[in-house]
C-alpha cells in the first residue's frame, strides 16, 4: 500500500488541529470556571528562553496550512509576526486552519508530489522534495508546537489528557 502526499498530511494536520480546538476550549472553560484571566495563558511561556503560547498557535496553522500553501509556492519561511491576539483571536487561527485544511482538494495536494521544496530563513535553506518536506520537517514542527502548547494548558492546571491531545484518531481496519 502506498500512502499519498496528502494522507500523510492533511489528515494528520486536522487530528491534531482537532485536538488543539477541543483543548483550547477547555482551557477557556477552565479559566472563565474558575475567575482565571485567559490573557495570562496567551503570554505563558515554559521558560524564559521559549516563546510564548501565542506563538505556538501561530506555528500550528503555520507548519500545517502553512506548509501546504508553501509546497504550492516551493518555499516556506519562519512564520510570520502576528499582530496581538487576544485567546479567542487565537483560537480563531486554530479555526481558520482547520478550515483551510478542509478545503483542500486531495488531487491538488497529491500533484505536488515530488515537487522541488525549500525551507528558508535570510541566507539559510534547506532542499526538500514535497514527501521528504512533510516528513521531516512540517510534521515534526507542528508536533513539536502542538505539544508545547498542550503542555503550558496542562501546567496552568487545566484538566486534559493525552485523548484530548489526540483529537479525532482515524481507526479501523
Amino acid at each position: 500500500m502506498t500512502t499519498s502526499l496528502y494522507d500523510m498530511s492533511v489528515p494528520s494536520y486536522l487530528q491534531v488541529l482537532g485536538g488543539m480546538a477541543n483543548v483550547m476550549q477547555k482551557a477557556a472553560d477552565h479559566y472563565q470556571q474558575n475567575g482565571m484571566d485567559l490573557g495570562e495563558l496567551v503570554t505563558t511561556q515554559l521558560q524564559p528562553d521559549m516563546l510564548p503560547f501565542s506563538f505556538q498557535i501561530n506555528s500550528l496553522k503555520h507548519h500545517s496550512l502553512g506548509a501546504i500553501e508553501g509546497l504550492q509556492r516551493g518555499e516556506l519561511n519562519p512564520p510570520p509576526s502576528l499582530p496581538e491576539l487576544d485567546y479567542a483571536g487565537l483560537q480563531g487561527l486554530v479555526a481558520d486552519a482547520i478550515a483551510g485544511l478542509e478545503a483542500l482538494n486531495a488531487e491538488d495536494v497529491n500533484a505536488m508530489a515530488g515537487k522541488e521544496m525549500f525551507f528558508r530563513m535570510g541566507d539559510f535553506e534547506i532542499p526538500f522534495n514535497a514527501e521528504n518536506f512533510v516528513m521531516s520537517f512540517s510534521l515534526p514542527n507542528f508536533y513539536f508546537h502542538a505539544t508545547t502548547a498542550y503542555d503550558m494548558i496542562r501546567l496552568s492546571g487545566v484538566q486534559i489528557g493525552k485523548m484530548d491531545y489526540l483529537g479525532q484518531m482515524r481507526v479501523g481496519a
